[in-house]
């Protein structure tokens, strides 16, 4: 057992994957290596790069096999985050680093390849949107693996597990959670790692309760420790008492029976008792993600996002790559409609083959459309595959961030452009495919009347219009209490966009984290948005609010909300009425 100290010690983290677990802790190795630099001879340069080339080579060999072993035991569903993992050894950028400072530095390879590592993850935790800012753990995974082969330690393997346990660790890579026997693993908790990590977005998949980000946690916990988990709020308790226990296994119970209940409204419509539909659909980033939207009653995808296929690599993706990527989504998906947002990324070093200066405010800068404006030889390419993925499903496209009229009459040229190319080269695409634009800069929001008779539909993209409208930078801590998405401002912002979407004849829908709130789904359906896309696990949550709240109650709320002078009383108000008048409570 651990210390008594820690004995019914409560800790908080990040609630990476739902569901509750009590089991015996699991410890396993995972910490990161301790490197010593070391100053080298000139003349042992060539065989100091030979030996980290080896390693490399043997890393990825073993990755590899890794890779054949879970194929073998799971099939191919969930094996493109290895891939990816794949393209990280195979790209020149990490490994040319790595030799660079070999060379130049006269450092042995492991403290070449540590500083390589820091390098990365430095430029990746700039990055403001949080599933990019975790990419910089996927160098560091692959980094390790590395690092490994060059100090000789092996790793005790995840299947060895005896028993039903809780497994701990500094950090899990994916190549882990594939290789966990569910029957044993029912729980995971790890020092490192956030809500958007490849990792937590497989035990989401897996449907392996998870708690990630803890810090410090695999120093206060031993081989058999009794833990407590609840990957809803992150919280554990390590070696419960009699009370906690109990307290936790009513809320594994608990849990379990909402979510057998919610798994009965998977396939039933997304419509109020007074009979207004809202068709709830899921973002994706991954491959991985397409079962949970099946499995969680997705009507379809009202969000993909495509960086991850410009990250971890040397070159640009042609056409045909990227075409390969989205015709698989789409026939995976099919006859469930799929809409493709083109490249958001900031403008920085992470794209490769664009060659941009840093910027001191990237968020104000280039980036998102601005950035594909400036690129038409990467922009048209994207645009060619996504009109060539219309042709085997119901696609939709939108562009990001655009602030004016100008924007977004460029793209449509750009993407005529992108017809007509296809045309004469006889590939077929969808003639008739609806364009859209998210709306997510405070410029767009007052002349939304104007951008909607451009446009066939609005995607409302809250994380960053409120951090606009707000001027609230959501990764600062110092500022994390003033990022209010009740705030009298945004409602007033999302009314606007709603009305003109509807004067337009054009459809209004959400994908920011607002849509995947229980508590603000009587918000948006009395402000009328017609579609939420969201995480694909809070689809049931939401649904089951939306098929107990008639939408006349809802907007009879909203016009309330809007005489509020703040975000608090806002709050107060609304919590107050979901309970009471929706029958449904909020955690």
């Amino acid at each position: 057992m651990g210390s008594a100290k820690n004995d019914n010690l409560t800790c908080t983290g990040i609630g990476a994957s739902p569901g509750v677990a009590i089991a015996p802790v699991w410890l396993t190795d995972r910490s990161r290596m301790v490197v010593e630099e070391e100053l080298l001879e000139l003349t042992a340069l060539p065989g100091e790069l030979a030996r980290f080339a080896a390693a490399r080579a043997a890393a990825r060999d073993e990755l590899v096999a890794c890779r054949t072993q879970i194929a073998a035991v799971r099939g191919e569903e969930h094996l493109y985050i290895i891939d990816s993992h794949l393209m990280i050894f195979d790209d020149p950028l990490l490994s040319a680093e790595t030799a660079g400072l070999i060379q130049s530095e006269l450092l042995n390879a492991e403290g070449a390849l540590r500083r390589t590592i820091r390098k990365f993850k430095e430029y990746f935790a700039a990055i403001d949107d949080e599933y990019l800012r975790e990419r910089g753990s996927d160098i560091e995974i692959v980094g390790e693996r590395i690092l490994r082969q060059l100090l000789g330690r092996q790793q005790e393997p995840v299947s060895v597990v005896d028993g039903k346990v809780i497994l701990v660790a500094h950090d899990l890579s994916p190549a882990d959670i594939l290789q966990i026997d569910k029957d044993k693993v029912i729980g995971i908790v790890t020092d490192l790692g956030g809500k958007t990590s490849h990792s937590a977005i497989l035990a989401r998949a897996l449907e392996i309760p998870a708690v990630v980000g803890l810090e410090k946690v695999t120093g206060m916990l031993q081989t058999g420790d009794l833990l407590a988990i609840d990957g809803t709020t992150g919280t554990l308790v390590i070696n419960p008492d009699p009370e906690a226990f109990q307290d936790y296994l009513d809320h594994k119970h608990h849990y379990e029976y909402l979510d057998r209940e919610l798994a009965k409204l998977k396939d039933l419509p997304a419509v109020t008792p007074d009979g207004f539909r809202v068709s709830l659909k899921g973002n994706l980033e991954f491959q991985e993600e397409i079962p949970s939207l099946f499995g969680h009653g997705s009507e379809g995808v009202g969000l993909y996002r495509t960086e991850m296929l410009y990250f971890n690599r040397d070159t640009l993706p042609d056409e045909d790559e990227q075409f390969a990527v989205y015709a698989d989504v789409v026939r995976r998906l099919s006859p469930l409609p799929v809409t493709i947002r083109t490249l958001d990324v900031g403008g920085d070093k992470f794209v490769a083959g664009l060659n941009l200066a840093d910027e001191l405010n990237p968020a104000l800068g280039l980036r998102a459309i601005r950035l594909s404006l400036r690129n038409p030889e990467t922009f048209l390419p994207q645009l060619k595959a996504i009109l060539r993925a219309s042709a085997l499903g119901d696609v939709r496209i939108f562009f990001p961030m655009i602030s004016g009229i100008g924007e977004i009459r460029q793209c449509k040229r750009l993407l005529a452009q992108a017809m007509a190319e296809l045309r004469a080269a006889g590939q077929p695409f969808d003639e008739q495919i609806k364009v859209g634009i998210m709306i997510e800069i405070p410029s767009a929001v007052l002349i939304a009347d104007l951008l909607a008779k451009e446009v066939d539909f609005f995607s409302v993209g809250t994380n960053d219009l409120i951090q606009y409208a707000l001027a609230i930078d959501r990764t600062n801590e110092h500022l994390a209490h003033l990022y209010e998405p009740l705030h009298p401002a945004v409602l007033r912002a999302l009314k606007i966009v709603v009305d003109a979407a509807h004067a337009a004849g054009i459809e209004a829908c959400m994908c920011g984290e607002m849509a995947g709130d229980q508590l603000f789904l009587p918000v948006l359906l009395g402000l009328g948005f017609d579609e939420l896309s969201m995480n694909a696990i809070s689809i049931p949550r939401v649904k089951s609010i939306l098929r107990r709240c008639p939408k006349a109650e809802a907007e009879k709320l909203v016009a309330t909300l809007l005489t509020y002078s703040t975000a608090q009383e806002i709050e107060a108000h609304l919590k107050g009425e979901i309970t009471s008048r929706f029958s449904a409570s909020v955690d």
